[in-house]
Order: structure tokens, then C-alpha cells, then sequence
């Protein structure tokens, strides 16, 4: 309960991440996989849908979506890790608004990347609060404790993990990786730098989100009309 209190927004987005979860393996029968169908019908990034059919919701609720315990269990650790560092660093109105605009612009990185695939996960998200932690550290770095510099050091070998383990599985989307870990990176650094930058960041992550939706309207008509 004391670990709750201290980190109480790291843990929530676990259960928002942990409830969908069991949810897709309940309508599809299986804990271990999850298929396409399924993550499709919950909300699953799907280009087709979301640019042409206007499902632009699904933005977020693939965010929540993951495609199989394994997938899961590495991104809720990676969550666990590098989020209750976050909770430290930033107030929890920059924490959220750090993980949400990461992992939106993440997707739609993915979704200029791979006009087809059926994509799902907090990874982008997750990304964004590692490059966040990253450019806290840039920022900020005359200012670290030496506590500070163990959950540095933490989240670092579970970056590098994700990033091997990303370009080690073919399946793995490492467009919204890195869109996530960029996005993340910049408001980190502009937030750490001064407080009032949050409006900047929210500003430019708005007009980021509009071009690239523009964008994405603009290809997908070209390929499919």
C-alpha cells in the first residue's frame, strides 16, 4: 500500500494496461497470444480504419491493448521501472501528459511506417517516459542524487533491453519506439528546464499530432483511391 501512495500513477496505468489485457484474452481464449481479430475489434491501431475510416480513437486505445503475455509482462516491467522514476521527477499533470502525447505520436509514427499492420502496446508511451528521465538528466544533470543516478542507471539497462529485444524481433514496432522516446526526450528537457515550457511542449506536440494526422490523410488516399 506505502509503494501505491508513493507511485500512484505508475501503478494505475499498470491496471489500465493489465485490465484490457485480460479482457482480450477472455474473448479470445488464449492468455499467451492474442489474435489480430480480437485486437482489431478492441481498438488496435489499423490504418485502413483509423485514417480512411476516421477511427482516429484508436490512437489511444491501443495504447492500452497488448498482443500476448509476453508482450505484456515487458512492457508493464519497463513501466514499473522507469515510471516510478518519473514520479519523482515530474508532477504527476507532466507525467501524464508526457506518457499520453508519446505514445499518440508515437502511433501515428507507426502508422506513416506501416500503412497495413495491426499494431498495439504502451511501448511508445513507455519510450516517451525513458526519453523524458533522459532529458531530465540533460537538464538537470548538476542536480542528481545519488539516488538519482541508481534509478538512472535502472531504467538505462531496461532501455537498452527494449531496444535489443526490438531490433532482435521482426515484430516489434520500433517506429513508435523511437517517435515515443524523441517526443518524451524534448518535453523532459523543456519541462526540466522551466515548469512553464509544459504549455510550449503541449502546443508543439498538438501541432506535430495535426501535421502528421494531415499527412497520414494525404498517403493513405494516394495508396487506397
Amino acid at each position: 500500500m506505502e509503494e501505491f501512495r508513493r507511485y500512484p500513477l505508475t501503478y494505475t496505468i499498470i491496471v489500465l494496461n493489465i485490465i484490457p489485457y485480460l479482457v482480450s484474452a477472455t474473448l479470445c481464449g488464449s492468455p499467451v497470444d492474442i489474435d489480430l481479430e480480437t485486437l482489431v475489434d478492441l481498438g488496435a491501431l489499423y490504418g485502413p480504419l483509423v485514417v480512411l475510416k476516421g477511427e482516429w480513437w484508436r490512437l489511444l486505445s491501443a495504447m492500452f491493448l497488448h498482443g500476448g503475455v509476453t508482450h505484456i509482462l515487458m512492457n508493464m516491467v519497463s513501466l514499473y521501472v522507469v515510471g516510478r522514476g518519473a514520479e519523482l521527477y515530474f508532477s504527476k499533470t507532466v507525467y501524464i501528459i508526457l506518457y499520453l502525447l508519446s505514445g499518440l505520436i508515437g502511433g501515428v509514427v507507426s502508422l506513416h511506417m506501416h500503412f497495413e499492420s495491426v499494431a498495439v502496446g504502451a511501448s511508445g508511451a513507455i519510450f516517451g517516459i525513458f526519453g523524458a528521465l533522459a532529458g531530465f538528466l540533460l537538464a538537470r544533470r548538476d542536480q542528481i542524487t545519488s539516488g538519482g543516478r541508481e534509478i538512472i542507471k535502472d531504467f538505462a539497462v531496461i532501455l537498452g533491453l527494449n531496444l535489443l529485444l526490438g531490433l532482435s524481433i521482426a515484430s516489434v514496432d520500433m517506429s513508435a519506439h523511437i517517435g515515443g522516446l524523441i517526443t518524451g526526450l524534448i518535453g523532459g528537457f523543456v519541462v526540466s528546464k522551466n515548469p512553464k515550457g509544459l504549455v510550449l511542449f503541449i502546443g508543439a506536440g498538438a501541432v506535430t499530432l495535426a501535421v502528421g494526422v494531415a499527412l497520414l490523410r494525404r498517403y493513405y488516399v494516394q495508396i487506397y483511391m
